[in-house]
């Protein structure tokens, strides 16, 4: 039987990522609240 969790990072960073967030405005909310740290 498969393991149920099969890391791989591209397809973590594509759903997670930085960049995925700058898509879904995530960033800019953070930007206006005046986060010191956006993403991790």
């Amino acid at each position: 039987m498969k393991r149920t969790y099969q890391p791989n990072n591209r397809k973590r960073s594509k759903k997670h990522g930085f960049f995925a967030r700058i898509e879904s405005n995530v960033i800019n909310r953070r930007r206006k609240k005046g986060r010191k740290v956006l993403s991790h």
